[in-house]
């Protein structure tokens, strides 16, 4: 057995860091990707391994024959690189294919150790390793018989998104037979270059054989193991997180603040949002206008003010939308003066966007981090706050106070002239929520001095349009926010999904019934794994101490190298005691819980 690396490309989409370098010099967390799969072929005993070179081939090979003299490796070039494909650079090896069975690798690749024995212990002949279609994947894509042999290799020009189910991508890692390459693939290399020129892709080839023969290649698909192929830096930058050590790897994840999606096999219990809402049919709904809002520039502040005076039943003059809360929660706290108070644990966004030397914080004196309005009230009562700050649920704690006593709050703000901004992003997933909520025009012209901020995110699962609100009767406080937002803040996806929302309110109310249920559930469940103290909760996820023998980190790593499931360790957050160790789990669905409390339960085993 030999391996074939091509190398030759020159890796432009990589910009600055191909410079001097080709692509396979790139590093991963430190590792060029050449010295990785050089490290992971020496474990096969192949007879050769030969690499093709092109750009920067001289630095390429002098680096290779420095650090890795110990394996028989060919050097080959293609002196065209910059006017070829790589069918040209296998072509310039055709005879050295013939001499032997073959691994054909591609250099820009990042992979789990796993691959290349799972390529070599399969027993068919020809074998290409695939992975089934995800979003984030370009390339060559092939379709597969029940049998796994691959039937056709899709070309860019024929790939249909309606058929991606149906798709699997070649993980660039092949296996050949030497009868194969003498017989089939190198005489239809020679007249595929002769009738169509060298400006190709060596995959052509293959589908023509597929095409004529669909007995001659089989697939494996290569399941959860890891791989990842680099043409650009976001590549490098997804690669990078999937690859990390466990020294690392935390710090990755969480550095992203989301885009999870490019990830789409893990399941995120970081992020908060309702697993039931939108409905099917608000989505089709969304789907279906998805050309014109795509192609259409969103209304103005004026419009989308009165499209979210609409939605959630406050006067315009009382509410301004925003590019999500982020975006309001900046504004607000730039024109928040003088000493503000704050209660920590909670959401770090505001007090990280405010004089530290300004900020009073209350600190609950218990092992649950529970507060009452009362508490508040008493502890603010001579520290001479202009404002103060209420997550409602909070977070992480989500602890919760009642409507009633926080219009008791609300009272005595009014009474000594302190602005309350409450947060009530989580408000919906509290029991008896229909009824929690502040934003009325009766309760806010009652409080003037309170300002509700509310990002639709959370509860309503949008996540991805960017969208909260802030009202208050403060006329005044609405107008000069309304100022410091551009007049398009919004995209036409979020306004539109708030000049549909009513329509579809009956199915977020069921929602957020079914989403309820599930937390109770889930909280049971959670209850059972023995490392984990369980706090409650009104709001979308649980604060968790987490008891010996495991700390918080290694229970992330765990999770997310074993399971594939991104947790939160929140130990180091202000607040929460610096001596014990804090996990906050999202609450999902009901099969996703149950696959994470499967993880936990297999742990405690351990």
């Amino acid at each position: 057995m030999q391996a074939i690396i091509l190398a030759a490309g020159m890796g432009r989409r990589l910009g600055e860091l191909t410079k001097e370098n080709t692509k396979c010099m790139v590093p991963v967390n430190g590792i060029p990707l050449i010295d990785r799969l050089l490290r992971q072929l020496a474990e096969l005993q192949l007879q050769r391994i030969i690499i093709v070179v092109g750009y920067k081939g001289k630095e390429l090979m002098d680096y290779v024959n420095a650090r890795h003299a110990a394996l028989h490796i060919e050097f080959a070039e293609n002196p065209i690189y910059d006017k070829t494909n790589n069918i040209y650079s296998l072509s310039i090896v055709k005879e050295q294919l013939q001499e032997d069975d073959t691994l054909l690798i591609e250099s820009d690749l990042v992979f789990s150790d796993r691959l290349f024995p799972m390529i070599l212990e399969d027993p068919s002949p020809n074998l290409a390793l695939v992975a089934k279609y995800e979003s984030w994947m370009d390339g060559t894509m092939v379709r597969l018989d029940e049998e796994q042999h691959i039937v056709n290799f899709i070309s860019k020009e024929a790939f249909d998104y309606d058929d991606v189910d149906a798709y699997y991508k070649t993980v660039n890692i092949y296996k050949f037979s030497r009868e194969f390459l003498q017989h089939q693939y190198v005489p239809f290399l020679d007249a595929y270059t002769k009738a169509v020129g060298n400006n190709e892709y060596y995959e052509n080839v293959l589908r023509i054989i597929s095409l004529l023969d669909s007995h001659h290649i089989k697939a494996l698909p290569v399941g959860n193991e890891r791989w990842y192929e680099i043409d650009d830096k976001q590549d490098l930058d997804i690669a990078e997180a999937l690859f990390a050590d466990d020294q690392d790897v935390i710090r990755k994840y969480y550095g992203r603040y989301g885009g999870f999606w490019r990830f789409p096999q893990m399941l995120d219990f970081c992020y908060l949002v309702n697993p039931y809402f939108p409905s099917k049919r608000m989505k089709d709904e969304l789907r279906s206008n998805f050309d014109t809002l795509l192609t259409e520039y969103p209304s103005g502040m004026k419009v989308n003010t009165l499209i979210a005076s609409k939605s959630f039943g406050v006067s315009e003059p009382y509410i301004v939308p925003g590019n999500g809360a982020a975006e309001l929660i900046k504004v607000l706290m730039e024109q928040t003066k003088g000493k503000t108070g704050f209660i920590r644990p909670t959401f770090e966004e505001y007090p990280n966007r405010f004089d530290p030397s300004l900020q009073v914080t209350f600190v609950p004196q218990n092992e649950d981090y529970r507060y009452t309005s009362e508490e508040l009230m008493d502890y603010f009562a001579d520290k001479d706050i202009e404002t103060l700050m209420l997550i409602n649920p909070d977070n992480p704690s989500g602890n919760f106070i009642l409507k009633e006593n926080v219009l008791r709050l609300a009272r005595w703000c009014e009474e000594r002239s302190i602005r309350l901004v409450v947060d009530e992003s989580f408000v919906d997933f509290s029991i008896d929520y229909k009824t929690n909520s502040l934003l009325s025009d009766e309760i806010l012209e009652a409080y003037p001095h309170m300002a509700v901020m509310k990002s639709i995110s959370k509860s309503f699962g949008v996540p991805g349009l960017r969208l909260g609100i802030l009202a208050s009767a403060d006329k005044e406080l609405i107008a000069r926010m309304k100022k410091e937002v551009s007049i398009w803040n919004l995209n036409s996806f979020a306004e539109f999904f708030m000049q549909i929302y009513n329509k579809h309110e009956k199915d977020y109310l069921k929602a957020c019934d079914k989403f309820v249920a599930e937390r109770a559930d889930f909280e049971r469940q959670l209850r059972t794994i023995p490392f984990l103290r369980v706090m409650p909760s009104q709001a979308n996820y649980f604060l968790c101490e987490v008891l010996p023998p495991y700390t918080a980190t290694q229970i992330v790593i765990y999770t997310l190298r074993q399971h594939n499931i991104l947790t939160r360790d929140c130990s180091k957050k202000p607040g929460l005691d610096p001596e014990k160790q804090y996990m906050r789990i999202a609450v999902r669905n009901h099969e996703d819980n149950t696959r994470l409390i499967e993880a936990l339960k297999l742990l405690a085993k351990r």
